[in-house]
């Protein structure tokens, strides 16, 4: 049986939500020089989850999918186009109002998996929702950890002293990680983004 128009259109706007990433805003409760989308952030983090599965793998004897750990990292935050960038005190004041995100995080899930056609969930279920244990979600939490201090390291560079206590906070917490993969390229990377792109030596 042939879909008319608007059941097709109700099923396939999976893609077209997603498109809205670039309509949700980050860090809500701060003062920003510049304004950061879930979108640019995703690629961010896609960047830097792939580059510290990279590193994993070339220094420290790892096996872990690099391209994987990257489309994992590009649909972490799929849900927050419903739920909007809940800011982090809120998100985490106390382990039963984080319990209770989860499952409205969980609820984005699956309304935006209902926007696809039956056969092609299964694969974006393994996405959109997360296994804390894995080591490819280990990575991406790194990941959006570091893009958060690259963030801030932004700010601090026009003045911004907003980010002052976020980006020491940040720092400690990606260095708690233990993860050699995400202390190395704070060693080798992370200076660069301080400089000015005349000191890029191009």
């Amino acid at each position: 049986m042939i879909e008319d128009r608007d059941t097709r259109l109700k099923v396939y706007s999976f893609f077209a939500m997603l498109a809205r990433m670039k309509h949700i805003n980050r860090w809500g409760l701060m003062r920003n020089s510049r304004a950061e989308n879930i979108q640019e952030h995703s690629l961010q983090v896609a960047i830097v989850a792939h580059a510290l599965a990279l590193i994993k793998n070339t220094y420290y004897d790892g096996d872990v999918d690099e391209n994987a750990a990257a489309v994992a990292a590009l649909f972490h935050d799929c849900d927050e186009i419903l739920t909007g960038d809940l800011p982090t005190p809120v998100k985490y004041f106390n382990a039963e109002f984080r319990c209770a995100y989860r499952e409205v995080e969980a609820a984005a899930a699956h309304k935006l998996l209902s926007m696809l056609p039956e056969p092609m969930r299964p694969v974006y279920s393994g996405l959109l929702s997360h296994d804390p244990g894995s080591e490819i979600w280990s990575i991406v939490k790194a990941a959006d950890s570091i893009s958060a201090y690259i963030k801030c390291l932004e700010e601090l560079s026009t003045g911004n002293t907003e980010f002052a206590a976020a980006a020491a906070t940040t720092k400690q917490k990606i260095s708690e990680m233990r993860m050699p993969e995400a202390d190395r390229f704070m060693e080798d990377y992370i200076g660069a983004f301080s400089l000015s792109l005349d000191e890029y030596g191009l």
